[in-house]
C-alpha cells in the first residue's frame, strides 16, 4: 500500500519505521534535507524534502497514487491543512496528529467532517490514558484494553519471591480460581507463546489476558495487589501531564505537577485549578523531598529529556515511592530504563505506531478487515489483535481444540455481547464475537489468517 508520512520527527520517523516493517510502500516528507538525508541511510523508503503543504511537494511525492496520507509535524494546524490539500489532490484516506486540548472532542468532530479527515490522533493524550490505566492498577507493568475496556491484558515481571515462578502454566490454571490466560512470556530476548507445560522462571515478564475483576482476584491471591494510586506526583508540566492530571482529579486522586517554565505554570493553574502546580526544578532532589515524594503512591517523570526522567525516576524508586513510571521515547532508554530497575516506562511514538499500523492493515485487506484493536506486546516481540467475527468467517462453531492455529498463535480472549470468555478448547467462535489473538512473528492481517 502506499503511504505518506509527512513530518519526520521522533513520532513521524516511528511511524514510518513500523509500517515500512510490515511491507508498505512509504515516502516521508520533512522540509529538513539532513533529517531526509538520515531517513533515507537508516530506512528502506522513498522521501521529498519541502512543506507538506506545498503542492509542488505534494505532486513530486505522487500525492494522487497515496491510499493513506498521515501529517505528524509539530503543527497541529499545518497537519489538518495539508491533510486537506492532500485529499483535495487525490489521497483516498487521511489522519492528522492534533495535540492541541483546546480541540475538545465536540470541536475536532466538526473538523474531521470539514477537512474529511479519515482519522485525528493525539498520542499525548493515549499515552496519558495508558498511565491512568497503569495509576489504577500499580501491580501492572502494562495494561491493554480491549473491546470498550471491558477484557484487559496485564504486563507482570516476576520476582524472585513470585508464587508463579517455578510452576507449570496448567498447575497455575488449576490451583487459581480465577479466570486468567498466561497468553505470552518474554524471556531476555526471546518471547514465547507458552502451552500449558511451559514453566515459568523470575525474571520472566508474563502478558495475562482475563476481565478487570479476575485480574484483581489474582492478583490479590498473589499478594501483588497494590491499591491505586491517590497521591500523584509529575515531574514536567507537558501536555501529557494536562491529559493525565486532568483524568487523575476526575477519579478522585490528588495531583501535584512540578514544572520549571513559570509561564507553563501559571497557564496549568489556570487549565487545571485541583491541581497543585510547583514552579521549579523537578530534577533537583532536594525540592522533589521538600514537596512531599515520601507521601506519593506514585511519581511520574514526563519531561521532554529521557535521560532526566530515567535518572529522577531512579531516584524516585530509591526513596522507596510505590509506583515510578519514566517517558522514555527511545528504545534504548527504555531498555536501560529496565536495566536499572524502572519496571514501567510510556513511549507516545510506540502508542501512535500501533493505532496506525491498525488502520494501515484495515485499509490494505479488499474486503474490509476486521481488526478492531492492535498492540505491540513484550518489546515489539508479540502483538496483541482484536477481531470482529463477520459472517463470511467459515470456522464458526467448531471447538477452538480442533483448529489447526499456526505456530507461536494463541487465541487469548473471546468477547461475546459484553461477556468475556477465557477460552479453553471446548469452547468455539460465534458471528459477532469478537476474538483476540496474541500471536509472535506473524503480522495477521484478518481472523482467517491465524489457521494454517
Amino acid at each position: 500500500m502506499n503511504i505518506i508520512i509527512a513530518g519526520c520527527g521522533k513520532i513521524g520517523t516511528t511511524v514510518l519505521s513500523t509500517l515500512a516493517s510490515e511491507g508498505h510502500d512509504v515516502l516521508a516528507i520533512d522540509s529538513d534535507q539532513s533529517v531526509i538525508s538520515e531517513i533515507t541511510n537508516i530506512y528502506d523508503v522513498m522521501a521529498v524534502c519541502g512543506s507538506c503543504t506545498d503542492c509542488e511537494t505534494l505532486e513530486e511525492a505522487e500525492i494522487a497514487k497515496a491510499e493513506l496520507f498521515v501529517a505528524v509535524t509539530g503543527s497541529d494546524e499545518i497537519n489538518m491543512l495539508s491533510c486537506f490539500i492532500a485529499k483535495k489532490m487525490g489521497a483516498k484516506h487521511t489522519i492528522a496528529r492534533i495535540r492541541n486540548p483546546e480541540y475538545n472532542d465536540r470541536s475536532l468532530g466538526f473538523l474531521r467532517q470539514q477537512l474529511d479527515l479519515s482519522m485525528s490522533i493525539n498520542p499525548d493524550r493515549l499515552t496519558a490514558l495508558e498511565l491512568f490505566d497503569v495509576l489504577k492498577l500499580p501491580s501492572a507493568l502494562k495494561i491493554e484494553t480491549f473491546s470498550r475496556r471491558d477484557f484487559e491484558m496485564i504486563e507482570l515481571r516476576l520476582k524472585p519471591d513470585s508464587a508463579l515462578s517455578g510452576k507449570s502454566l496448567s498447575e497455575l490454571r488449576s490451583k487459581y480460581k480465577a479466570k486468567f490466560l498466561i497468553c505470552v512470556v518474554q524471556r531476555g530476548e526471546d518471547v514465547f507463546i507458552p502451552d500449558g507445560s511451559f514453566v515459568l522462571k523470575e525474571g520472566d515478564k508474563i502478558g495475562l489476558t482475563a476481565d478487570r475483576f479476575e485480574i484483581q482476584k489474582l492478583l490479590r491471591s498473589l499478594n501483588l495487589l497494590q491499591k491505586q494510586a491517590k497521591n500523584v506526583m509529575i515531574m514536567g508540566g507537558s501536555k501529557i501531564a494536562y491529559y493525565l492530571a486532568k483524568m487523575l482529579v476526575s477519579a478522585g486522586s490528588s495531583v501535584k505537577i512540578i514544572e520549571q517554565s513559570r509561564e507553563r505554570c501559571e497557564h496549568l493553574a489556570e487549565i487545571l485549578p485541583k491541581v497543585d502546580i510547583i514552579n521549579g526544578d523537578g530534577a533537583q532532589q532536594e525540592l522533589l523531598l521538600e514537596e512531599g515524594l515520601h507521601n506519593m503512591d506514585a511519581f511520574v517523570a514526563l519531561t521532554g529529556i529521557d535521560e532526566e526522567n530515567v535518572l529522577v525516576s531512579i531516584f524516585a524508586a530509591s526513596q522507596n515511592v510505590p509506583k515510578v513510571i519514566s517517558k522514555a521515547n527511545r528504545p534504548e532508554m527504555a531498555s536501560l530504563a529496565v536495566k536499572l530497575g524502572l519496571e514501567s516506562t510510556v513511549s507516545p511514538k510506540e502508542a501512535t505506531a500501533d493505532i496506525l499500523s491498525q488502520y494501515a492493515r484495515a485499509l490494505q485487506n479488499s474486503l474490509g478487515s476486521n481488526i478492531e484493536t492492535l498492540y505491540t506486546l513484550m518489546d515489539g516481540g508479540a502483538e496483541a489483535l482484536e477481531f470482529n467475527v463477520k459472517n463470511d468467517f467459515r470456522l464458526t462453531n467448531i471447538p477452538l481444540k480442533n483448529l489447526q492455529l499456526k505456530p507461536n498463535t494463541l487465541i487469548a480472549g473471546i468477547i461475546r455481547g459484553r461477556r468475556p470468555i477465557i477460552p479453553g478448547g471446548d469452547d468455539v467462535i460465534l458471528t459477532g464475537d469478537k476474538v483476540i489473538v496474541i500471536a509472535a512473528d506473524s503480522r495477521y492481517q484478518d481472523l482467517s489468517d491465524i489457521i494454517k
